[in-house]
């Protein structure tokens, strides 16, 4: 397939007025300029559809294209960037961050020094905090290659990925009727269960910056408003990563001690994946454990 460019950047956005214009000053500063932007616009209603529409018409050598959507989540607005983008490589960042100024032109040297016959879904750099500041460990070789569920061991941390978009359109993220969040993971570690590689490289592509009100901030609580997208990724992982049976137990016991009050027995079983006749027995357990809380 052709595509018009060769990295799409690509922005959920929903009520960030106030962050999007330091990624757009970071865009115009980059050294490499076969690029697009491409926001989608999560339902916002703060302004965000009029800021964008005035940076079009500014003389830019990149194209600024805007999509709006009911809100949806962030996951609903990746499935829809990957329908519109129009570059090779597909390159998530979040309306809080921003890019150093050689960051597109390493992603396209990286991709460049891809081997041809690998089966690579994507290139990752590191994030940080600073320019030469990162959370994340740092890998011993200049590169390493895996895959995502290389995550959870190798590779830890959050990083910055671009994707070959015609792979990741080969897996768009499950729709679940009344959540609006789903873990980026979950197409990921797809990706790597049919033996799709990473490149992992340390040097750092983007400076992050968590709001009060992000997805990061948010934490636990996205994960547990939204039962049936947790139950896949929690599934999923435990059967990619072959999980003892030890394992399985005590995340079913978390995930059903946590869904108890809100879920039926049917759903706890097959959203996370556990047999029905152990649902039961959990929920007596907790009942027994917060009963003991209690009492003390």
């Amino acid at each position: 397939m052709e595509f018009a460019y060769k990295i799409t950047v690509f922005t959920p956005a929903y009520n960030r007025a106030h962050t999007l214009p330091k990624l757009y000053r970071s865009l115009q500063w980059q050294t490499f300029h076969n690029f697009e932007w491409l926001i989608v616009d999560d339902g916002s209603t703060d302004g965000t559809e009029e800021l964008v529409k005035a940076w079009q018409i500014e003389e830019n050598p990149f194209p600024i294209r805007y999509a709006y959507q009911e809100n949806g989540g962030k996951c609903r607005a990746i499935n829809h960037g990957l329908e519109l983008a129009a570059g090779e490589l597909f390159f998530t960042v979040d309306s809080d961050d921003f890019l150093l100024d050689n960051a597109l032109e390493t992603a396209a040297r990286w991709e460049a020094e891809l081997p041809k016959n690998g089966k690579f879904c994507a290139i990752s750099g590191n994030l940080g905090t600073a320019p030469g500041q990162t959370p994340n460990e740092v890998l011993p070789q200049p590169y390493y290659d895996g895959t995502a569920l290389d995550r959870y061991g190798v590779v830890k941390g959050e990083r910055a990925l671009l994707f070959y978009t015609q792979v990741h359109r080969e897996y768009p993220y499950p729709v679940c009727e009344g959540e609006r969040f789903m873990t980026e993971a979950v197409a990921w570690n797809r990706m790597a269960a049919d033996g799709w590689k990473i490149r992992f490289y340390n040097e750092i592509l983007t400076i992050y910056e968590y709001q009060p009100d992000g997805l990061t901030s948010a934490g636990d609580d996205l994960f547990w408003n939204n039962l049936q997208g947790t139950g896949i990724f929690f599934r999923e992982k435990a059967r990619f990563l072959h999980d003892p049976l030890r394992r399985k137990l005590a995340m079913w016991y978390g995930y059903a001690t946590e869904a108890a009050d809100r879920l039926t027995d049917a759903q706890i079983a097959d959203y996370i994946g556990m047999p029905r006749l152990l649902v039961p027995p959990v929920r007596w357990i907790d009942g027994l454990v917060k009963t003991i809380k209690r009492k003390r």
